[in-house]
């Protein structure tokens, strides 16, 4: 069995694949893509994945791009240390949280949208900063008035057991944090992420702690 991640330490998205692939123990590789550099536009990148995004999963020569659709990947072939319930109303609430921040928020704070901005409208990057951080509270707000109102978490999103929606909300923490955003906005969702990276095997995966990711001084 041959399973490679591409993706690149501060990627949010290669966190929520990476994360899951520590959690569920699969021995994995993981060949980087600098994004500061370009490596996404290169001809070899191209020919694996035409969007120029990250991540991308290659495991035995099928290949899988989009972290959600990874996630359930890596759930339905390697179903230990399970991430998604038998039961069709919490699988799906679990993905729609997912979604608050995977489809909702952190497109709109990616490297191509920041570089949009810069280019068409002049933001430094002090601008774009305060635009990441703005829709990262956006997020926060939303996400944490749903965990709330479904009354469904415990430690994690679902009861007490890792899942697959804790991947993404823990990504969407760390993102903040990252940009500097205001986690105080929402209790509830950073003592899920705390809880996820309490787990070694999901801290292991943080973006702070791969190859290339700035020392802390």
């Amino acid at each position: 069995m041959s399973v490679t991640l591409y993706g690149f330490w501060r990627s949010l998205a290669a966190f929520r694949v990476r994360a899951a692939l520590s959690y569920k123990e699969i021995p994995f590789t993981e060949k980087i893509i600098d994004l500061v550099q370009g490596d996404q536009f290169s001809a070899n990148y191209h020919e694996l994945n035409p969007q120029h995004v990250i991540p991308l999963l290659d495991h035995d020569g099928r290949r899988l791009t989009q972290s959600l659709a990874i996630l359930e990947y890596i759930e339905q072939t390697w179903p230990q240390n399970s991430i998604l319930p038998k039961d069709a109303y919490e699988q799906a609430y679990l993905r729609s949280i997912s979604l608050f921040t995977i489809a909702d928020t952190h497109p709109l704070v990616v490297p191509r949208v920041r570089n949009f901005l810069h280019k068409t409208y002049g933001q430094d990057e002090a601008g774009q900063a305060a635009w990441a951080r703005h829709w990262f509270n956006e997020g926060s707000i939303a996400i944490e008035a749903r965990l709330n109102n479904e009354g469904l978490c415990g430690k994690f999103t679902l009861g007490d057991t890792v899942s697959l929606a804790d991947f993404a909300l823990c990504s969407h923490v760390i993102g903040a944090r990252l940009f500097e955003a205001d986690v105080s906005l929402a209790p509830k969702l950073v003592e899920i992420a705390n809880n996820c990276l309490a787990i070694d095997s999901i801290m292991s995966a943080h973006p702070l702690k791969q190859p290339g990711a700035p020392v802390k001084k």
